[in-house]
């Protein structure tokens, strides 16, 4: 060995029986839970079927961002963000816990991607005491939480950008959340439905013709009232919708969003 040139063994590196005998492949170890259920829910035009996703605000020089909660109704497409400054087992059941009180219906199932901060004891322990299903995406099955995925798209990017935002600002976005934007996206943003279709070769497809806010979808579902929470009424939804214009409550928003970017700090 001695005696071979350094240009001699790196010629030696490059043929196939050099990489035979000095490369070790191994196989991906599947990673499996017994939390939740693989499938994908149907819920048979009623609300209260959730699905979950996690939005990153960036790293910088090693240092994570804000983390937004999207929860998203499938059949209704009403939708609660928040924000946090990190997710895990602890904070994800706050989360969760929290959010499921903004929604005005009774809330049947909740759906989400195998990330570890969702897929876990703490989260899995509120659910069970709401009598909640927890479902989790099939292997393969990209389309399972597409709903969720075109949400952090046309919500959370476009409103929020990509830019890294530091955690210490988690609270004022929560805030802005709560207050004011959640409010906008349910009552004043308008959704495409879609309506089943069936062709001349009897191959189903979707349509979406059909626009409103998740609030008017809400309620237009056949007795409504019996998917309500106690404390809430049509008639309250109703008021709450005609209170102030769309293109009224769009220039507040946009206007507090401007304030709330203003005060914080984009990297």
């Amino acid at each position: 060995m001695a005696k071979i040139s350094h240009g001699h063994l790196y010629r030696l590196r490059e043929t196939k029986r050099y990489g035979e005998h000095s490369i070790t492949v191994g196989r991906t170890i599947a990673v499996s839970s017994s939390i939740g259920i693989r499938k994908k829910p149907e819920p048979n035009g009623k609300p209260g079927y959730l699905r979950a996703d996690t939005v990153h605000q960036g790293d910088l020089d090693g240092v994570k961002g804000v983390y937004h909660i999207n929860i998203v109704d499938e059949v209704t497409q009403w939708e609660i963000l928040i924000c946090v400054d990190s997710i895990g087992e602890n904070s994800m059941a706050y989360v969760l816990h929290e959010a499921l009180h903004f929604f005005p219906f009774n809330i049947f199932g909740f759906h989400s991607d195998n990330g570890g901060e969702n897929i876990n004891g703490e989260v899995s322990t509120v659910l069970q005491k709401l009598l909640i299903e927890q479902t989790k995406s099939r292997s393969g099955k990209c389309n399972d939480n597409a709903l969720n995925e075109s949400k952090n798209g046309s919500v959370i990017r476009k409103h929020m950008g990509h830019w890294h935002i530091p955690k210490h600002e988690a609270m004022k976005i929560n805030e802005f959340y709560r207050d004011c934007f959640n409010e906008f996206l349910n009552f004043h943003r308008m959704c495409a439905y879609p309506t089943i279709a069936v062709r001349e070769d009897g191959k189903k497809f979707r349509k979406y013709e059909t626009t409103m806010t998740p609030v008017q979808k809400l309620l237009s579902i056949p007795n409504v009232e019996k998917y309500l929470k106690e404390s809430v009424t049509v008639k309250n939804l109703q008021d709450k919708l005609l209170r102030t214009s769309h293109l009224d409550y769009t220039k507040t928003m946009h206007e507090k969003k401007q304030k709330l970017f203003a005060a914080i700090k984009k990297c």
